[in-house]
């Protein structure tokens, strides 16, 4: 995955998982300590009633990011990390991109995410929080 490369080369690559505490906790999260990095966990919408959180900006600026910091929002599927980055991008962080497939991806024909694509179809690595 593309997303994985630039994290592995470049030092101002972050990786922001904007799924909820129950996912991270349930699904797991990406595992990028073999990189020398960890996943900045700020949740787009606050679990149980999905609204979106309005302190996203403020957030991603407590975690230390900056203007200069390429930011890569993944989420189960890709709709909450797109609207993630365009957030992002409106907030002032122009280096503000989507992990299309996500964490999980899409079902497959059982009804099943994770296999088909996305960071744990493409064997990247993630851990049980």
């Amino acid at each position: 995955m593309e997303t994985w490369r630039i994290l592995s080369e470049d030092p101002e690559a972050a990786l922001v998982d904007v799924r909820t505490d129950a996912e991270w906790t349930f699904v797991g999260v990406p595992d990028l300590s073999s990189i020398g990095k960890q996943p900045v966990l700020i949740p787009w919408q606050i679990y149980p009633t999905m609204q979106v959180n309005t302190h996203f900006a403020d957030h991603l600026r407590k975690a230390g990011l900056t203007p200069l910091h390429r930011l890569y929002f993944i989420c189960r599927s890709g709709a909450r990390s797109l609207a993630a980055a365009q957030a992002a991008q409106a907030a002032g962080f122009p280096h503000a991109f989507n992990v299309a497939d996500g964490f999980e991806g899409p079902v497959d024909p059982a009804g099943h995410r994770g296999t088909v694509a996305g960071w744990k179809a493409d064997g990247l690595p993630w851990r049980q929080r």
